[in-house]
């Protein structure tokens, strides 16, 4: 069973985030609805008139054919037939194409996603809700993504290729697997892992492809709908607003706008617009368009439009237009009949900057809500928790903080100064009255010896916790390396290791596992206890 505590006990998690979730009034301009059961049947209402039967034509038949070369489960075959109804919904979430998912999360991403689409169908029996997972494709920043952590050790692909990531091809990925094989055991989950590496890596293309793969083979049962946004026909439908975006800059505006607001009220913005917030698209090229007096410029290339050049070039190939991080979500809520995004911390503040970007270009804003997010841990793990006598919550804290508590735990010697202070302070008393009688400078030396003789008892605490800490020092050690193993290097489990160390161990017991207990409308931090 889960342990669940709130995100703000955490410790891990922004102010701007953590008001979010407690509805603050102060940011009650800056989304639309929250994330409630209610509030989905009016926000159904609010696409159901923003969203063209002509766009659901398209993005139907824009899925199947990146579909033509996937075996797919017959759910995720419902859900594309679904998608023709209008009454037909999406709940969406997005991630980068890391290598092998990157990031434990890239997992809770996904099972949130799956999740609200059940809870959603149990309570809203007259529509369809689907699952989507909108692969960042067109991103550039080949660094963020080439790697993963298994246990300690980062497994990384290193390659040349400039551009889209989702166009890179997988060739030199056999040294990564080789060097992947080489960690893992001989298991059947071992083999399973190996598998799967390879047929997403080896026997596909491009990025694109091999994250598909990997994403349909772990959650396809499930009805997952996996989305490359990296398409000519969806990139038509987006043809206006990248087209307000060339020559009006309204994103800039807008969000530069809010972002102020939100720094009045003391938030910190998470992204920066560009004055044109679009990238031109090319093979082995993704690079900033912008404006110079009256012509368009590709950064870092030769390539120049006039302004009638640069409408024909979006009239004729949209597809060579890519909105940056900052447009996407208009594209992804463009092109899709999108009820609610599920992201991280991360994503859902810069979200926070958009409403009014979207107000602007008429399309609806969706419900945000924070992705669920866990700590994951071994029965090996909870047995050396007792045997240290910690609690699970106790890891949350900063390390020297967790050390400091557990020091004055087992130490024999009482370590806290309170008493003696309070002792010091008493007998100061006396002198107070005395010095009232007699001049300001006599009650000031006073004042400072108090100061002195207490600064020394502090001193003398620290001296005496640091001297305990030595003499501990075996079994601090284990709970700093406990800690350790589940905050790698201090940061949250599931922003550092990668799932196939759990896979590993738990097999297809890990997602059951977390499609039981990850309930993302609870909105709150999960501590899952896994048979190994």
């Amino acid at each position: 069973m889960a342990d669940c505590i709130s995100y703000k006990d955490t410790n891990y998690f922004s102010k701007l985030i953590l008001d979010y979730l407690e509805e603050k009034q102060e940011l009650q301009d800056f989304y639309g609805k929250f994330p409630k059961l209610d509030n989905f049947k009016n926000q159904i209402a609010l696409k159901k008139e923003n969203y063209s039967a002509q766009t659901r034509k398209v993005l139907v038949k824009s899925l199947k054919k990146q579909y033509e070369n996937t075996n797919i489960s017959a759910k995720t075959a419902e859900n594309l037939q679904l998608l023709e109804q209008e009454n037909t919904f999406t709940i969406t979430t997005g991630h980068q194409l890391n290598l092998f998912t990157g990031p434990l999360y890239f997992l809770y991403k996904i099972v949130s996603t799956i999740n609200l689409t059940k809870e959603l169908a149990e309570n809203y029996p007259d529509y369809n809700f689907m699952p989507i997972f909108w692969m960042a494709t067109e991103d550039h920043d080949f660094e963020e993504i080439n790697f993963f952590k298994y246990k300690e050790e980062k497994i990384q692909w290193k390659s040349n290729q400039k551009g889209a990531v989702g166009r890179f091809t997988t060739k030199g990925l056999e040294e990564v697997f080789k060097e992947f094989t080489d960690k893992l055991g001989a298991s059947e989950n071992a083999e399973k892992l190996k598998n799967l590496f390879k047929e997403a890596y080896l026997k596909h293309d491009n990025l694109a492809q091999a994250t598909r793969y990997i994403a349909n083979n772990l959650f396809s049962q499930e009805g997952l709908v996996i989305i490359d946004g990296d398409d000519a026909a969806l990139k038509k439908e987006f043809k206006p607003y990248a087209k307000t975006e060339l020559q009006q800059q309204n994103a800039f505006q807008q969000i530069n706008k809010t972002s102020k607001s939100l720094e009045e009220k003391g938030y910190h913005k998470q992204v920066n617009p560009r004055e044109i917030n679009l990238f031109y698209l090319a093979e082995g090229l993704r690079e900033r368009i912008v404006k110079k007096e009256n012509n368009y410029f590709v950064k870092n290339t030769k390539l120049s439009f006039t302004e009638e050049k640069m409408q024909e070039e979006l009239e004729q190939h949209p597809v060579r237009f890519s909105p940056n991080a900052v447009m996407r979500p208009l594209y992804q809520e463009v092109v899709l009949p999108n009820l609610c995004y599920i992201g991280g911390g991360g994503e859902l503040a810069y979200w926070l900057q958009l409403k009014s970007y979207f107000e602007s270009e008429n399309v609806s804003f969706p419900i945000l809500l924070l992705r669920n997010s866990a700590l994951l841990i071994s029965k090996k793990q909870e047995r050396k928790l007792e045997k240290l006598s910690l609690q699970k919550t106790d890891l949350f804290q900063q390390q020297e903080e967790l050390i400091e508590q557990k020091t004055k735990e087992v130490s024999a010697i009482g370590i806290d100064f309170s008493q003696q202070k309070e002792h010091l302070k008493k007998q100061f008393e006396n002198l107070y009255v005395l010095a009232q009688k007699t001049d300001k400078s006599f009650y000031g030396a006073v004042a400072a010896q108090e100061q002195k003789q207490l600064n020394g008892l502090a001193h003398l605490e620290k001296r005496l916790l640091k001297a305990q800490k030595r003499k501990l020092k075996d079994e601090i050690s284990r709970v700093a390396k406990l800690q350790d193993q589940l905050f790698p290097k201090q940061n949250l489990q599931e922003r550092a290791l990668n799932f196939s160390q759990f896979y590993e161990k738990n097999g297809d017991a890990l997602l059951t596992h977390l499609y039981k207990e990850l309930q993302p409308l609870e909105q709150k931090f999960c501590i899952l206890s896994l048979a190994y």
